[in-house]
Protein backbone atom coordinates (compact mmCIF):
# COMPACT_ATOMS: atom_id res chain seq x y z
CA UNK A 1 0.00 0.00 0.00
CA UNK A 2 3.41 2.46 0.39
CA UNK A 3 2.48 5.38 -2.04
CA UNK A 4 6.00 4.92 -3.62
CA UNK A 5 8.78 2.78 -3.62
CA UNK A 6 11.49 4.72 -1.97
CA UNK A 7 12.42 2.57 1.20
CA UNK A 8 11.68 4.31 4.56
CA UNK A 9 14.82 4.74 6.57
CA UNK A 10 12.15 5.56 10.19
CA UNK A 11 8.66 5.60 11.19
CA UNK A 12 8.40 8.98 10.64
CA UNK A 13 9.40 8.80 6.82
CA UNK A 14 7.11 5.38 6.48
CA UNK A 15 3.80 6.31 8.22
CA UNK A 16 4.74 9.72 5.68
CA UNK A 17 4.39 7.57 2.68
CA UNK A 18 0.59 6.89 3.42
CA UNK A 19 -2.89 8.82 3.26
CA UNK A 20 -3.50 10.85 6.37
CA UNK A 21 -6.28 8.78 7.60
CA UNK A 22 -3.71 5.45 7.90
CA UNK A 23 -1.05 8.08 9.06
CA UNK A 24 -3.49 9.11 11.54
CA UNK A 25 -3.67 5.46 12.51
CA UNK A 26 -0.08 3.90 12.25
CA UNK A 27 0.38 7.07 14.58
CA UNK A 28 -1.57 5.93 17.34
CA UNK A 29 -0.86 2.51 17.13
CA UNK A 30 3.28 3.71 17.79
CA UNK A 31 2.17 5.42 20.67
CA UNK A 32 -0.01 2.74 22.50
CA UNK A 33 3.70 1.04 21.76
CA UNK A 34 5.76 3.81 23.04
CA UNK A 35 3.65 3.72 26.19
CA UNK A 36 3.48 0.42 26.61
CA UNK A 37 7.33 0.02 26.20
CA UNK A 38 9.33 2.98 26.85
CA UNK A 39 12.56 1.29 26.58
CA UNK A 40 12.28 -0.07 22.97
CA UNK A 41 14.12 1.83 20.00
CA UNK A 42 12.20 2.17 16.86
CA UNK A 43 13.71 0.64 13.64
CA UNK A 44 12.54 -0.86 10.20
CA UNK A 45 13.20 -3.83 9.74
CA UNK A 46 12.06 -6.15 6.19
CA UNK A 47 10.40 -2.37 5.59
CA UNK A 48 8.25 -2.42 7.95
CA UNK A 49 7.61 0.02 11.85
CA UNK A 50 9.47 -2.24 14.48
CA UNK A 51 10.10 -1.45 17.93
CA UNK A 52 13.15 -3.57 19.76
CA UNK A 53 14.74 -4.08 22.99
CA UNK A 54 16.97 -7.12 23.18
CA UNK A 55 15.10 -8.53 20.08
CA UNK A 56 12.40 -7.56 17.98
CA UNK A 57 9.13 -6.86 20.28
CA UNK A 58 6.93 -5.98 17.44
CA UNK A 59 6.39 -5.46 13.83
CA UNK A 60 3.00 -3.44 12.53
CA UNK A 61 2.09 -2.43 8.95
CA UNK A 62 -0.43 -0.57 6.99
CA UNK A 63 -2.11 -2.54 4.43
CA UNK A 64 -4.89 -1.42 2.10
CA UNK A 65 -7.87 -2.64 4.56
CA UNK A 66 -5.99 -3.45 7.70
CA UNK A 67 -3.07 -2.67 9.91
CA UNK A 68 -0.36 -6.00 10.58
CA UNK A 69 0.84 -6.59 13.54
CA UNK A 70 3.49 -9.54 14.03
CA UNK A 71 4.46 -11.85 15.73
CA UNK A 72 1.46 -14.21 16.64
CA UNK A 73 0.87 -13.97 20.37
CA UNK A 74 2.14 -16.83 22.14
CA UNK A 75 2.61 -17.51 26.00
CA UNK A 76 -0.56 -16.43 27.27
CA UNK A 77 -3.97 -17.96 26.55
CA UNK A 78 -6.32 -14.96 27.44
CA UNK A 79 -5.06 -12.83 25.24
CA UNK A 80 -4.48 -15.02 22.81
CA UNK A 81 -8.25 -15.68 22.84
CA UNK A 82 -9.04 -11.93 23.02
CA UNK A 83 -7.46 -11.04 19.84
CA UNK A 84 -8.80 -14.01 18.16
CA UNK A 85 -10.72 -12.34 16.37
CA UNK A 86 -8.58 -10.26 14.82
CA UNK A 87 -5.84 -13.23 13.52
CA UNK A 88 -4.99 -13.82 9.89
CA UNK A 89 -3.89 -16.76 7.76
CA UNK A 90 -0.61 -17.12 9.87
CA UNK A 91 -1.56 -15.75 13.40
CA UNK A 92 -0.35 -12.56 12.78
CA UNK A 93 -2.85 -10.01 13.84
CA UNK A 94 -5.23 -7.78 11.08
CA UNK A 95 -6.72 -4.92 12.70
CA UNK A 96 -9.13 -3.20 10.31
CA UNK A 97 -8.84 0.54 9.13
CA UNK A 98 -12.48 0.82 8.79
CA UNK A 99 -13.28 0.18 12.77
CA UNK A 100 -11.19 1.82 15.70
CA UNK A 101 -7.72 0.28 16.49
CA UNK A 102 -7.86 -2.16 19.90
CA UNK A 103 -5.50 0.49 21.77
CA UNK A 104 -6.17 -1.62 25.09
CA UNK A 105 -5.82 -5.04 23.15
CA UNK A 106 -2.40 -3.64 21.31
CA UNK A 107 -0.93 -2.27 25.12
CA UNK A 108 -1.91 -6.10 26.61
CA UNK A 109 0.05 -7.35 23.63
CA UNK A 110 2.96 -5.23 23.98
CA UNK A 111 3.65 -5.80 27.68
CA UNK A 112 3.43 -9.16 27.08
CA UNK A 113 6.45 -9.25 24.43
CA UNK A 114 8.02 -7.20 26.87
CA UNK A 115 8.08 -9.51 29.48
CA UNK A 116 9.23 -12.32 27.08
CA UNK A 117 11.59 -9.97 25.49
CA UNK A 118 13.14 -9.46 29.03
CA UNK A 119 13.16 -13.19 29.97
CA UNK A 120 15.00 -13.94 26.46
CA UNK A 121 17.40 -11.18 27.24
CA UNK A 122 17.96 -12.84 31.01
CA UNK A 123 18.79 -16.09 29.37
CA UNK A 124 21.34 -14.33 26.70
CA UNK A 125 22.89 -12.57 29.14
CA UNK A 126 23.67 -15.53 31.61
CA UNK A 127 24.63 -17.65 29.15
CA UNK A 128 27.66 -14.94 28.07
CA UNK A 129 28.66 -14.65 31.77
Amino acid sequence: MMANSRKPCDIDEYIALFPDDVKAVLEEVRGVIRRAAPDATEVISYQMPAFRQHGILVYFAAWKKHIGFYPPISGDKSLEKAAARYAGPKGNLQFPLDEPMPVDLIERIIKLRVKQDAAMGAGTESKRK
